[in-house]
């Protein structure tokens, strides 16, 4: 190694260490966003973010996108900007000294914060406590989880074209069945829920039925389709598609798209155009094309027509599924990122689980939630900061430096979850 390379290695892990203290150590000095009357941010330069570190990889992974949005913001903005963060107990940390998963506390600070980011959450399957994140979501009406998916060369694919892909999926995030109205078949409401739909609706279920309920609302749906309908105009891009089954149930999800369209015909009316009125010869102008999908025919759609998506609306459980499944062509959920945003407050997430298998061993890939910082930074309106760590990232996976995950099928080396992020601070530089 030349002393140059030496001095330069000594430089970079300085920084990081110091960056890594100022985590737990700044936040306090700092400045809070404040929410005007008409719901609309204001944005200070000493600004506190919220962070939870997650369950099983999430300090791991907090820990290396903290240093790299720190790092970017630094470059960026050098001190006129920066970022305090103000660490936030939940999952099996709060409950280790609290006793409870999610405490009040928390709950405050993350409503103190307006805009916060968070690692992996443990949620149990068929038993246990509620699901972490979706209790956050609801109880600040986080209705839109924002995913934005597209492709990084160099990064091993199992389709031929991944470089197609680059889409954004926008998932409603408070009602369908993550609702969580439900209950189990040998349950009291179980039981009078049969009852009353054999007796008032003639549908006899039988006695060993579970039951959950699938509530989707105007107002919910419309809201959602509105913020997707807003990014693409914001954003230049070409269309958004609702997707739904509402060949099946009509008064949910075909209810979803009707009222999708609606909402696009009565607010965005010079905005946008159906498809279907494009392709009987309206006028070309630009403007967002609205269109639909049935969602099993959007699974093979999204694979075999990749570049004809662009923004996707749908349901909550639709967009769960859909997004895994078009994050799996560029590379799966360690490389998208998440954001739940409502009309006020936001948390920006890691999609992919905790990996408890992995935690404390600084070998899992921290890109998610790099990507995750990406997307905060570009709602609080810090773009220059973001486009350098986009950028960074970019170079980056082009270059092949990437952690176990993927160096086990590019064969080559792999780089623990503190190395990469110092691969990713190398490559930054300003536009």
């Amino acid at each position: 190694m030349t002393a140059c390379a030496e001095s330069f290695g000594y430089y970079l892990k300085s920084r990081l260490t110091f960056l890594i203290n100022k985590t737990d150590s700044t936040w306090n000095s700092m400045s809070y966003i404040q929410v005007r009357e008409d719901s609309k941010l204001e944005i200070p330069d000493d600004l506190t973010i919220g962070f939870i570190e997650g369950d099983g990889i999430g300090p791991d992974i907090s820990r290396a996108a903290v240093t790299v949005i720190n790092s970017c913001i630094e470059l960026a903005y050098k001190e006129k900007r920066r970022i305090g963060w103000k660490k936030i107990l939940a999952g099996d940390a709060a409950f280790e000294k609290t006793g409870k998963h999610l405490p009040q506390e928390s709950l405050d600070e993350l409503k103190k914060c307006v805009v916060s980011i968070k690692g992996p959450l443990t949620t149990p399957i068929g038993e246990g406590f509620r699901s972490l994140n979706v209790t956050m979501r609801q109880y600040f009406d986080l209705y839109a989880n924002v995913r934005p998916i597209r492709y990084f060369p160099g990064v091993p694919s199992p389709v031929k074209n991944p470089e197609k892909v680059d889409m954004v999926v926008f998932r409603e995030n408070t009602e369908d069945l993550y609702a969580g109205i439900e209950w189990r078949y040998d349950s009291d409401e179980a039981k009078k829920l049969r009852w009353f739909l054999k007796e008032d609706f003639q549908v006899k279920l039988t006695d060993d039925t579970g039951i959950g309920i699938k509530p989707i609302s105007k107002f919910k749906s419309q809201r959602l389709v509105r913020k997707a309908i807003q990014y693409a105009l914001a954003n230049r891009r070409k269309s958004v598609t609702l997707v739904h089954k509402g060949n099946i149930m009509k008064y949910t999800e075909g209810a979803f798209k009707e009222w999708g369209y609606d909402l696009a015909a009565t607010e965005f009316k010079d905005q946008t155009i159906r498809e279907d009125e494009l392709q009987q010869g309206a006028p070309a102008a630009w403007r967002v094309v609205m269109k639909d999908r049935i969602t099993d025919n959007m699974f093979q759609q999204v694979l075999t027509r990749t570049d004809e998506y662009d923004i996707i609306a749908t349901t909550n459980l639709n967009g769960d599924y859909l997004s895994d499944a078009i994050a799996a062509q560029v590379g799966g959920l360690g490389l998208a990122p998440g954001g739940n945003i409502g009309d006020v407050y936001a948390i920006f997430e890691a999609v992919h689980g905790t990996a408890p298998k992995y935690a404390g061993q600084d070998v899992a890939n921290p890109t998610s939630l790099i990507l995750s910082g990406g997307m905060m930074l570009r709602h609080i309106g810090w773009t220059e900061a973001a486009n350098i760590l986009e950028e960074a990232l970019t170079l980056t996976y082009a270059d092949q430096k990437v952690t176990q995950d993927l160096a086990r099928v590019l064969k080559v080396k792999a780089l623990s979850g503190t190395e990469f992020a110092t691969e990713v601070i190398k490559r930054m530089k300003v536009p």
